[in-house]
């Protein structure tokens, strides 16, 4: 998973193996893409449980730092890298188990341990061609065309070998917004230019859009929202420079390709089938689920859940606006997720509602809005659009939360206990 925790001067035993729990749970949650806050207070609800009620905590992006007791030493958790989805699925499984008190302290670390070094379920370039599917899909709910889905499936394709690329390389990674922008642009463009396409922009859009940072951008507004101020602070600069480094390599494709700015405006030149549509959305999911490394023994509920995100947002969007279908998905994804886990074997709501947010918030729609900004045709309207649809998926989702957190109360209103390894070991 990516996760490295700093040594503490704590003494060896209890105390020490529950800071380091919540340590390396708080971190691999942060790895897997969880708002700050959510963190926080899954920690909070979990510290009890294993014998410590008391503890201090603070949660960062990029970090978590953690005592046990108001006057306990702080230590650091750093999160290296991101979580793979199925890692994910795993840590809350652990979670779960250490609720019900099915795991002890020394068996949940061991287990995280083994999920830490769990090899991916298929090679990594598999997951970065999964991004072609997610292109074709959003090119179906964007630009439908034959000719348009050929290129998106070109540029999809670039993007993946870039991907690679900087993977081999990571020095190359910090360029892999703006380069993968600036050839997939030169693309479209080009075949713009030919007349084999139209709306080179939603063209654009649809084949990066595995990189756009608008969950980031979700997160961090949700963040800000729940109080944590610092931690949605740093995601929305760090999400805005991301699509600002994308639209740089946008424009510099268009002004090496003298493409006149009118031909840059989000409009569409025909608008989707019903059947096409449906389809879109059938597209992304599979794509999503390649490209994220899904559980496959939860395919089917993620599937579902996934579904009703994109089958609400989709239609609402060009029935309203994005701020409804936006708000709306994220509410629709949240009660599916629930329901999903009360089915007899169903996972967790978290291990569903993760990807779907992911569809719910791909960051599309605001780099089309913030583009014209950046370029010129279009107004500041644009840009509060964007950052109105984002919000109203942040609000989307903290109700949601809200909803998810009495729906397992019960779940986490266990007793505290003074001693946390007393209770039967599933090990």
């Amino acid at each position: 998973m990516g996760v490295t925790i700093k040594p503490t001067p704590d003494d060896p035993g209890r105390g020490d193996e529950r800071k380091r729990l919540l340590l390396e749970v708080g971190a691999a949650l942060l790895g897997g893409g969880a708002a700050s806050s959510d963190v926080e207070d899954e920690l909070r609800a979990l510290s009890p449980v294993i014998g410590c009620p008391e503890i201090t905590v603070a949660a960062l992006p990029t970090g978590l730092f953690l005592g046990l007791e108001p006057m306990d030493s702080v230590s650091f958790a750093p999160v290296d890298s991101a979580v793979r989805l199925d890692q994910t699925s795993e840590v809350l499984v652990v979670i779960s188990s250490l609720r019900a008190r099915d795991l002890t302290v020394s068996a949940a670390l061991r287990r995280l341990q083994e999920i830490r070094e769990t090899a991916p379920r298929w090679p990594r370039w598999v997951g970065d061609l999964g991004g072609i599917p997610i292109g074709i899909g959003l090119c179906l709910l964007l630009q439908p065309g034959t000719a348009n889905l050929l290129v998106v499936a070109a540029c999809s394709l670039t993007v993946a070998g870039l991907t690679m690329l900087t993977r081999r390389w990571r020095s190359l990674a910090r360029l892999l917004p703006v380069t993968s922008a600036f050839v997939t642009s030169l693309i479209v463009l080009g075949a713009f230019h030919a007349g084999w396409v139209d709306g080179p922009l939603r063209l654009v859009v649809a084949a990066i859009a595995i990189l756009l940072p608008g969950s980031a951008i979700v997160i961090g507004l949700t963040e800000i929202a729940s109080g944590a101020a610092a931690a949605g602070t740093s995601r929305l600069v760090s999400g805005g420079v991301q699509i600002a480094l994308f639209v740089s390599g946008l424009v510099a494709a268009a002004a090496l390709t003298r493409t006149p700015l009118s031909s840059l405006s989000n409009g569409t030149a025909t608008h989707p089938a019903w059947w096409a549509a449906v389809l879109g959305i059938a597209i992304c999911v599979v794509g999503l689920m390649i490209h994220f490394f899904t559980p496959v023994e939860h395919a089917l509920a993620i599937a579902v859940v996934m579904g009703a995100a994109g089958g609400t947002q989709v239609p609402l969007t060009s029935i309203y606006n994005p701020e409804v279908g936006g708000f709306a998905a994220a509410l629709a994804a949240m009660i599916a997720a629930i329901i999903v886990s009360w089915l007899p074997g169903g996972p967790v709501w978290r291990i569903t509602y993760v990807p779907a947010f992911l569809i719910v918030a791909p960051g599309s729609f605001g780099l089309l809005n913030a583009s014209q900004v950046e370029i010129g045709s279009g107004t500041s309207r644009s840009l509060l659009t964007a950052l109105s649809a984002f919000l109203a998926i942040a609000v989307g989702t903290l109700i949601g939360s809200i909803i998810a957190r009495a729906a397992d109360h019960s779940a986490r209103s266990l007793p505290a206990t003074t001693d946390a390894v007393d209770w039967p070991a599933g090990e």
